[in-house]
């Protein structure tokens, strides 16, 4: 019998809508369809201001939002045409597992009344995506473990040890989107998988690229590779008090912004655009191989999902980090690396459906186990 959600991300890289159709069945999940819309850049462009207060943000964020679940429904009418082969359609789907896309993530607490517990805010239109999909819809994951006292993400690492756990040896998996995640997935089934925000991901080469080539990334960072490594920028990046957090830690770009860039940048105005692209290239690795020298040294694979999989330069910096440790990209492991998080969601989406903990409170520090996500009815 099937047993199928479907999973929608679009994440801190601002580039567009994954989905993929899901089918829980088997022994492992199978993705049935997969589908990809960009963001235009004037809709790229409006999320990006989100992200700092502007005038009549409400009101511009609802539309946004609204414009977000559009994008969604065309990503559904896509993944069920592509399904329709394999015989399923929208008849066999649980649920939609909608994200949203964060705007704001601030989930610190300020004080220690429930006034000051920390929030998170995806932009999204769930009711919307319900009525013009026809199905059920399941948004909102990340509020109830804030509410909880966690940090509401990273939330992936649940799915990882579902998908890609090993009873034979510990591995991590690194989630290079905008920002990096990174989930330790032990062997020992009495050991707590671990998982938190090494830092930026793509987004702070992502935007440096795109104001000094007019290409939306470097790709397969050969515009990087081209450069050499500043030393004192690559430690002025680094004297972040983030990294010296201990987990949990979230974060976004509240705070790696292009701001926070710039700020960095000012005494480094005269050297060459591609030096200071290899520079933040050697950041994310430089912040991702910490992460798992710090909490995955027993892993003895490290696998790479998300569109970080595809920077060949940052891969062989982050190879270069390493020993022992194996760094390989997710779809030598069954799921392709722009398929891994959408994936992610479709099972929060199912766990929420089913009334099971989506969670993991040795994850993001929540006070216990909780369901996640609100369920909107078709």
């Amino acid at each position: 019998m099937l047993d199928c959600t479907i999973g929608l991300m679009s994440g801190t890289s601002l580039d567009g809508a994954d989905g993929v159709l899901v089918d829980f069945s088997g022994k492992k999940p199978r993705v049935v369809a997969s589908a990809t819309e960009p963001f235009s850049e004037i809709f790229r462009a409006e999320l990006l201001a989100l992200n700092s207060p502007t005038d009549n943000e409400l009101h511009r964020a609802a539309l946004a939002g609204n414009q977000l679940a559009a994008v969604y429904a065309r990503v559904i009418g896509t993944l069920l045409d592509n399904a329709a082969a394999q015989g399923i359609s929208a008849a066999n789907i649980q649920a939609i597992g909608a994200h949203g896309q964060t705007v704001r993530h601030q989930p610190q607490r300020t004080s220690a009344e429930a006034a000051g517990v920390g929030y998170t805010l995806q932009l999204n239109n769930p009711a919307l995506l319900a009525e013009l999909t026809g199905l059920d819809v399941v948004a909102d994951f990340r509020s109830r473990d804030v509410a909880a006292g966690g940090q509401g993400a990273p939330l992936v690492p649940a799915f990882h040890q579902s998908f890609f756990g090993r009873t034979d040896a510990t591995v991590a998996v690194l989630n290079l989107g905008g920002m990096s995640n990174l989930s330790v997935l032990p062997h020992h089934p009495e050991s707590p998988v671990l998982g938190f925000d090494c830092g930026p991901g793509n987004a702070l080469m992502d935007a440096w690229c795109q104001q000094h080539t007019g290409q939306p990334f470097d790709a397969g960072g050969a515009w990087a590779a081209s450069g050499r490594l500043l030393p004192k920028l690559l430690a002025s990046l680094l004297d972040e008090p983030y990294f010296s957090q201990a987990i949990p830690k979230s974060t976004g770009r509240d705070l790696f912004s292009l701001a926070w860039l710039a700020e960095k940048l000012v005494p480094f105005a005269a050297e060459r655009p591609e030096d200071i692209q290899n520079t933040l290239t050697e950041f994310t690795a430089s912040a991702c191989i910490t992460g798992v020298s710090s909490y995955g040294k027993d892993s003895e694979e490290l696998i790479v999902c998300g569109g970080g999989a595809f920077n060949r330069h940052l891969m062989q910096r982050l190879q270069a980090g390493f020993s022992s440790l194996r760094v390989s990209a997710s779809d030598l492991h069954g799921l392709p690396p722009l398929q891994v998080e959408a994936a992610a969601f479709a099972w929060l989406a199912r766990q929420a459906v089913r009334r099971q903990p989506g969670n993991l409170p040795s994850v993001t520090g929540a006070a216990g186990l909780r369901v996640l996500g609100a369920i909107y009815p078709a």
